[in-house]
């Protein structure tokens, strides 16, 4: 009697270049490293991706979750995929014999995928058991909305360097709903040089749910002009440059909203521990507005926000903070290049309230929120453990719990 045929099949995984609004969470948060990408597209190398899902619940837009059978052989190289402004159509394996039908079973990840080691995963993949439930993907790349510019306004000195805006944009009736924590995707005008249209850059929302005006369908968020790469030379960022110039009246191009994680908690009694550098204040802003505006009907959670700059005169809001109530919030700053004085970091300024901070990591109704320059994550990270640690907290198992119970939220570009 003749065996059975032996085929390889792969479930291939790949990541949708109409949907995705190059975040680049999905390449940081892949432990075998098998993302990479270029100036068009996120992709995925078959022969590295193992299928473990990490990088599946972090994506704010569901871009990373695709999948195709093919024959190995014929699996989508590199160079196709980063060729792609559409996910090809899963193709007939006609060469392919009968299989086990649970050998094609479709979109659950391999049962014999390896596990995610946890500390693959920084912070956490849920959101928090209380927050409410948040709409994503109403508008994408092929149907966008609009919204129009009402307000356009530099929040920083005009004698420094970093020019930050406060942008305010309205829907009028199309429907956009948001939560604190989310984001969108801002279509900018133009082409790159290859003719290809540019792609959406992502922005955190600075206002709270119910707007930046209460009761208006508007949103607002916080923009920095890009004038330099990351190596420091001068450049101009396509998308950042645009929403700076911005006229009011201007209509914008919006895919969104994003984020499914990233959110604040609605039970009252919840305490936010909230630490970000420049323009990963907008998050907080939102969240900050949210229970100002519940303050006065019964929320009674503490807030404790560590926030840093380069100086005083590049700190987004730095005016509006200060004039904060006291009782409502405990804002801790720190300036990192003001003149005389020594460098003064966010996890500087953890360390010199570690009480306070051991307090909240105690307590199980502490929900964390990091956002910002990448480079400020692992300081964090370690002055919470140093804090932790320092006041009889066993670091290592408090952060596995922090991720599972979706109290540690981590976003940082």
């Amino acid at each position: 009697m003749n065996g059975p045929v032996s085929i390889d099949i792969l479930r291939q995984h790949l990541i949708d270049p109409e949907i995705c609004i190059r975040c680049n969470t999905c390449e940081e948060t892949c432990p075998v490293d098998a993302i990479t990408h270029d100036e068009n597209n996120y992709v995925v190398k078959a022969d590295l991706c193992n299928g473990c899902m990490a990088c599946v619940p972090p994506c704010p837009t569901g871009a990373i979750d695709n999948w195709r059978m093919v024959l190995k052989p014929d699996a989508y190289s590199i160079d196709e995929q980063l060729g792609w402004d559409v996910l090809p159509e899963q193709g007939t394996m006609a060469a392919a014999p009968a299989q086990d039908p649970d050998a094609l079973a479709a979109d659950d990840a391999s049962p014999d995928a390896p596990a995610v080691e946890a500390d693959t995963v920084r912070g956490s993949t849920v959101p928090p058991w209380s927050a409410a439930k948040p709409y994503v993907n109403l508008y994408t790349h092929k149907a966008p909305t609009t919204a129009t510019v009402v307000g356009n306004y530099r929040l920083t000195d005009a004698a420094t360097e970093s020019d930050i805006h406060h942008i305010v944009l309205d829907f009028g009736s199309m429907p956009f709903p948001v939560l604190e924590g989310q984001s969108i995707g801002i279509l900018p005008p133009g082409a790159t040089a290859d003719g290809r249209l540019h792609h959406a850059r992502q922005y955190s929302i600075a206002s709270p749910r119910d707007g930046e005006r209460p009761g208006y369908n508007n949103v607002s968020l916080t923009v920095k002009r890009v004038t330099q790469d990351h190596d420091g030379s001068a450049t101009t960022g396509v998308c950042s440059n645009y929403l700076c110039d911005l006229k009011k009246g201007d209509v914008v191009n919006v895919i969104g909203p994003f984020g499914g994680t990233f959110l604040m908690p609605n039970h009252p009694n919840s305490h936010l521990l909230m630490i970000c550098t420049g323009t990963g204040s907008a998050p907080m802003r939102a969240m900050t507005e949210y229970r100002r505006r519940r303050r006065l009907k019964g929320a009674t959670g503490k807030l404790m926000l560590f926030f840093g700059a380069r100086t005083k005169e590049e700190l987004p809001y730095f005016g509006p903070l200060t004039n904060l109530p006291k009782d409502f919030i405990d804002t801790n700053l720190a300036f990192s290049r003001t003149p005389g004085q020594p460098k003064r970091y966010v996890q500087d300024a953890m360390r010199e309230r570690g009480v306070d901070v051991a307090q909240l990591l105690k307590d199980d109704n502490t929900y964390i929120y990091v956002c910002g320059l990448k480079g400020m994550e692992d300081g964090v990270l370690q002055a919470l453990k140093e804090i932790g640690e320092l006041h009889g907290l066993d670091w290592e198992g408090l952060w596995a719990r922090l991720k599972r119970e979706g109290r540690l939220h981590l976003e940082t570009y």
